[in-house]
């Protein structure tokens, strides 16, 4: 199943690159930050792209089935100041479900760091049942797809209707990464995660990261950046109807 995808705080496209890795298409783009726009536009040049959150009208978004956010971290990462998902950056929260109340999409896919199980999980959860969404979720870490740093991120699928992510999204015992994510690795053999191909979680080419060169802003938009490795393999569970 190929799925036509909107990317919320796209960033330098992390989310989207996995994702059309996997098989779907992106139908449009949003973010603000300029240096991020000029990535954007050089790898996706024909995807309409739309800045500020605050001033987008949902009503202008192209028709998809799915919906991407990897929302701001910073009040709620436990390298910023802790105040939560209502702070000044990660509150922006809000109007993405502002959006989503009247566009009602059929899908979402959410990504954050692992502190938001702490500082506003149940604020989200709530929105996304507000919303006519049920929600499962789980952490996956960049170190169970080949990087060199743990990375514990927490991504949330949502769905309109009854959805069962327990395949793709379930640990066991004291191993962080998820049974599929064991298997995953299993049957596409250790090498692509590990091997020094284009598709390597770390470049072997000094002073870069996930295969991006290093450039002017390249350390704060690689921070923030969703790893493309985890989003393929989420989206490769969507193609494959176990997610």
């Amino acid at each position: 199943m190929t799925l036509r995808f909107i990317s919320f705080f796209a960033g330098i496209g992390g989310f989207d690159l996995g994702l059309e890795r996997a098989g779907h298409r992106c139908v449009g783009q949003v973010e603000i930050n300029e240096f991020c726009q000029k990535v954007l536009v050089q790898h996706w040049p024909d995807v309409p792209r739309w800045g500020n959150i605050k001033e987008l009208d949902a009503n202008d978004l192209p028709e998809a089935d799915l919906w991407t956010a990897g929302f701001p971290c910073q009040d709620i990462s436990n390298a910023g100041r802790c105040t939560g998902i209502s702070g000044e950056r990660s509150g922006l929260w809000r109007e993405l479900v502002q959006a989503v109340r009247l566009v009602r999409p059929k899908r979402l896919l959410l990504e954050n760091v692992a502190a938001l199980l702490v500082r506003g999980m149940g604020t989200v959860l709530g929105d996304v049942a507000e919303s006519g969404h049920d929600a499962e979720w789980d952490c996956l870490p960049a170190c169970a797809f080949g990087a060199r740093h743990i990375r514990d991120r927490v991504f949330i699928a949502t769905t309109a209707r009854p959805l069962d992510l327990a395949d793709c999204f379930a640990s066991r015992g004291d191993d962080r990464r998820p049974e599929a994510v064991r298997r995953w690795l299993s049957d596409a053999g250790i090498g692509r995660c590990l091997g020094w191909g284009p598709w390597a979680a770390e470049s072997r080419v000094d002073r870069t990261a996930y295969g991006i060169p290093r450039g002017v802003d390249r350390k704060c938009v690689c921070g923030n950046a969703v790893v493309p490795q985890v989003a393929e393999f989420i989206g490769a569970r969507l193609v494959d109807g176990t997610g």
